[in-house]
């Protein structure tokens, strides 16, 4: 027992030392820098990327966020739904101006929510921040189409 106890607590120093980089130069986990573009540039990329991989548009705060629901699936609904509740991902992109640049960081939020759109009955919990991560080949993908618009005129 007390050897168990010595490796998990061995575990939880080796973990806890990988997950405590310093994210302040990345833009958290899974976030992604574009640089030199702008806000439109940014929303006109992710709704492209975003709508290739199924996602619909879910409501966009201009100029600092925009969010994408799809459906969970049938995985999902099996660990997250229950009876006659549907489970949705919903991923919300915060844009964060970066000071004295036209660089932007994209930083991922993911959630899942059931009953998306029922009034009065949607109920979202956020994920926890290594399911950002899933997301980043379509951030990468945004960063591609966006980098180098330049700033809104």
């Amino acid at each position: 027992m007390n050897k168990l106890f010595s490796v998990s607590l061995l575990l939880c120093f080796i973990l806890t030392g990988c997950l405590t980089k310093s994210t302040s130069n990345s833009g958290g986990i899974g976030g992604t820098k574009v640089q030199n573009t702008n806000p439109s540039a940014i929303i006109a990329a992710a709704r492209t990327v975003f709508a290739q991989s199924g996602y619909t548009i879910g409501g966009v705060d201009y100029p600092s966020t925009i969010s994408f629901d799809k459906p969970a699936g049938k995985l999902g609904e099996l660990i997250y739904g229950s009876y006659g509740v549907t489970t949705t991902v919903r991923v919300k992109l915060s844009l964060v101006p970066i000071p004295g640049t036209n660089d932007y960081w994209l930083k991922p939020s993911v959630f899942r929510v059931s009953d998306a759109g029922e009034a009065g009955f949607e109920d979202s919990t956020k994920m926890l921040g290594l399911w950002s991560g899933e997301f980043k080949p379509l951030l990468r993908q945004i960063q591609a189409q966006a980098a180098g618009a330049g700033p809104d005129v």
